[in-house]
């Protein structure tokens, strides 16, 4: 039984979550070629095992090196569709809802409609997250989870954006200061990324992915208080362009099992904050919004080290 309980949770595991996708289905199926698949890289095609393994199946590798490089859906789909009947990718994926026909020969990488796609994803933020209360602390569902209180939520294409959740911010209170990676810094998963700092005080912050940043919101940086704020939607930190999306998972929380460990960590809190913070606590409602603005006697570098995993910046 404990085997079987530990491979049913490597399978569950392995599946990736994207950010309120408005379409679940592979583009394979999409295009009709299965019946029945479920995209679990984000759409993600170009790093798709599956997509890898379709390509083989149906004899579309050739010796061209653009045709090596391109998902199989893209060979499949240049041959199958001709001229005006011809789908555009984000169409099939769900990306966009209104029906559009590629111009491109599906060369998305020099089309002006999926740069402009891109370039919006990267500037804007989706609809706000619903959320879930954990110990008196707000979790947004679709989001998964470092150990070192960031998140990383997956849009389409398998593009992470990333920030800090509301254990930390809470804690820690409103930052004064957001050192955070400069456009095309490569960030590796549980190595330092960036740093925030509050009066004299700085600590260091563990990625909680690995990848290349694309876009850093500004307005954060510029007003480092609006993550104390906002931190899921208008406090989001930067985003990245991960090597493969799943190679991430392993070290990350999501659902479930994301509330059970913010539940762990509070219980963590507690014993640090003593039989005074156990009251508070049972008063019921949401966390003290500023723990160490209110309780300095805490220790800075204690809490960086115990819930950051870190040392002082």
């Amino acid at each position: 039984m404990k085997e079987k309980a530990k491979t049913d949770k490597k399978k569950e595991k392995k599946r990736l979550q994207g950010f309120q996708v408005v379409e679940e289905e592979c583009i394979w199926m999409k295009a009709g070629v299965v019946s029945f698949r479920l995209c679990d890289n984000a759409y993600d095609c170009y790093n798709c095992p599956f997509d890898k393994g379709m390509k083989k199946a149906m004899g579309l590798e050739t010796s061209s090196r653009a045709a090596k490089e391109e998902p199989g859906w893209v060979a499949y789909l240049k041959k199958t569709y001709h001229g005006a009947s011809r789908p555009c990718r984000h169409a099939l994926t769900g990306r966009v809802n209104a029906p559009k026909i590629c111009p491109n020969n599906y060369e998305c990488y020099h089309c002006p409609y999926d740069q402009m796609l891109d370039e919006y994803d990267l500037a804007q933020l989706a609809s706000a997250p619903q959320y879930h209360m954990v110990s008196g602390y707000r979790m947004a569902d679709g989001y998964y989870y470092h150990m070192g209180h960031t998140w990383a939520r997956f849009d389409h294409g398998g593009r992470v954006r990333v920030g800090f959740d509301d254990f930390l911010v809470k804690v820690f209170g409103p930052p004064q200061a957001l050192s955070l990676p400069p456009l095309g810094a490569v960030l590796k998963q549980e190595e330092t990324g960036w740093t925030f700092g509050r009066d004299e005080h700085k600590a260091a912050v563990l990625s909680p992915i690995t990848g290349t940043v694309l876009a850093i919101n500004h307005r954060a940086k510029e007003h480092p208080e609006i993550t104390h704020h906002d931190p899921y939607q208008e406090g989001w930190l930067f985003v990245v362009e991960p090597d493969l999306p799943k190679r991430n998972l392993k070290r990350l929380y999501f659902g479930e099992e994301s509330f059970r460990w913010l539940e762990h960590e509070t219980q963590e809190l507690m014993g640090i904050m003593g039989q005074d913070y156990e009251a508070l606590a049972a008063t019921g409602g949401e966390a003290i919004s500023d723990l160490y603005g209110q309780f300095p006697d805490l220790g800075w570098d204690r809490l960086v080290k115990t819930f950051l995993h870190t040392e002082k910046a």
